[in-house]
């Protein structure tokens, strides 16, 4: 059953609106893969969406409840000339990710790269705020959902394959006004490292992209508190928070043959601040 709260927000209703076209022609490094990413609706995902396409992938468009974000980068897939399948639905529901999975396969006939970027997070200023309604939500939708999602591909994940997850500086640096989401973001990492080490002997590779502060609908869509929002960004060492397509590239490395001999291991575009991870 679809949630209809108000995250992750619509990217339609955010200005400025965040950069998410890629920066540079495409060079086939992704030509004949299928890609299934979570979130792809907007922010990180739309970005990854369109880097992709541009090098050469199908892709399949996972989202919860915003058609209007989905339309747009079904568009934008197309318009690299790939193809696109959305699909909508709670990924914190097994059934939904199973689904998802068999869907993607019949409608796009494999399935080669898995990022998993859907994400939600909810400010409280105590540990005694959060009910517990929205610490099962959070961790159903930010971890669950990656296990429940990779047991449903592992099958059709052949050598050769790629997980991407996504992670937070959050994991590193703690939050706190975000105890359950950097709590979730925790395991995230910790499941990269794991899943790494059981799918390696089969040539599927599994690595992880940890970003800071992205303008992204997330955070001014009720993901942050209105204080934070004020200088979200301005905290990192380059001064500002960074764009969707910014982040993409790091999905797209960790995707292709690029990263043929890196796995368990997570990249940090997060404008500077060192983290040591």
């Amino acid at each position: 059953m679809l949630r209809e709260d108000a995250l992750p927000g619509h990217e339609s209703q955010l200005e400025p609106k965040p950069d998410w076209e890629p920066r540079y022609k495409g060079s086939d490094r992704l030509k004949g893969k299928v890609a299934l990413i979570t979130g792809a609706d907007s922010g990180i995902g739309r970005a990854v969406a369109a880097l992709f396409a541009r090098e050469g992938a199908d892709i399949a468009v996972a989202y919860l409840c915003e058609h209007d974000d989905a339309a747009k980068t079904k568009e934008i897939v197309e318009q690299e000339g790939r193809k696109a399948f959305v699909f909508a639905g709670d990924l914190g529901d097994k059934d939904v990710c199973d689904r998802l999975v068999a869907d993607t396969v019949e409608k796009l006939g494999r399935l080669d790269i898995l990022v998993n970027n859907a994400g939600e997070q909810h400010p409280d200023k105590d540990i005694t705020d959060i009910t517990e309604e929205q610490l099962k939500r959070t961790f159903q939708t930010n971890i669950y959902s990656m296990f429940y999602l990779t047991q449903a591909a592992r099958p059709h994940l052949k050598k050769g394959a790629a997980i991407i997850n996504c992670t937070s500086i959050t994991m590193y640096k703690g939050s706190a006004e975000l105890l359950d989401y950097s709590a979730t973001k925790g395991a995230i990492t910790a499941f990269t490292r794991s899943l790494s080490e059981n799918l390696v002997k089969d040539g599927i590779r599994v690595n992880a992209v940890a970003p800071g502060p992205i303008w992204t609908p997330l955070n001014p869509m009720g993901g942050s508190t209105p204080e934070k929002m004020k200088d979200f960004g301005k905290n990192t060492p380059m001064g500002r928070p960074g764009q969707p397509n910014e982040v993409a590239p790091a999905f797209l490395f960790l995707a292709c043959e690029d990263s043929s001999y890196m796995s368990g291991q997570v990249l940090h575009p997060n404008g500077g601040t060192i983290v040591n991870g």
